[in-house]
């Protein structure tokens, strides 16, 4: 590879990448439905054209975010899983984990997981960043799992998972009292260990 094609690749990335990070802050201050090509091109500086070559359109700019927020939502949970010790603080760490990351960046949370988007979740195709945001919960919920095999394992963590997520989205729509959620977080998790 010549140094001025590895210099126009790095600055396709580049560019990219800044179509990713507007997107995603355009819609932690404005929601998802502020994020079009149009005001994109212009917080960027770029046009509308250069926007295309990259992407599809506003689905594909939101499958990016999502893929990058799941690889920062994995981060999150391994720094809170191995960070803590004995079997119950992990749980803890974990769920008081994902709930911030919720609470801290909403758009992207539900651009993950209420958005339709055109990511393949749950399959071997899932990029590698769903796979390791999912993988951080089942490394959680495993020592809790002796015994299972892996089909159980998934199970179980799928379970733990939809828990927490249903949890925290209830309280993030009013639905559930959000001065109550530690109490909840820790039934859960009373739950879950005996």
């Amino acid at each position: 590879m010549t140094t001025h094609h590895a210099r126009r690749e790095r600055e396709r990335a580049e560019r990219e990448q800044s179509i990713v990070t507007a997107a995603r802050d355009l819609a932690e201050a404005d929601g998802w439905d502020a994020v079009t090509t149009r005001r994109l091109a212009a917080e960027i500086e770029y046009s509308q054209p250069v926007l295309y070559s990259h992407f599809k359109g506003k689905s594909a700019i939101m499958a990016a975010v999502v893929v990058q927020a799941c690889g920062d939502l994995a981060d999150v949970l391994h720094a809170a899983r191995t960070g803590a010790r004995g079997k119950r603080q992990v749980l803890c760490a974990v769920a008081t984990a994902y709930t911030e990351f919720a609470e801290r960046r909403p758009a992207v949370y539900d651009a993950i997981f209420t958005h339709p988007v055109d990511l393949p979740f749950a399959t071997p195709e899932a990029p590698a960043q769903l796979h390791a945001a999912f993988g951080e919960i089942v490394a959680t919920v495993r020592p809790l799992a002796e015994g299972a095999d892996d089909a159980e394992l998934v199970v179980l963590t799928e379970t733990f998972w939809s828990s927490l997520h249903g949890l925290v989205t209830l309280m993030r729509s009013g639905r559930l009292r959000r001065e109550d959620h530690e109490r909840r977080l820790a039934l859960l998790i009373g739950r879950f260990w005996s």
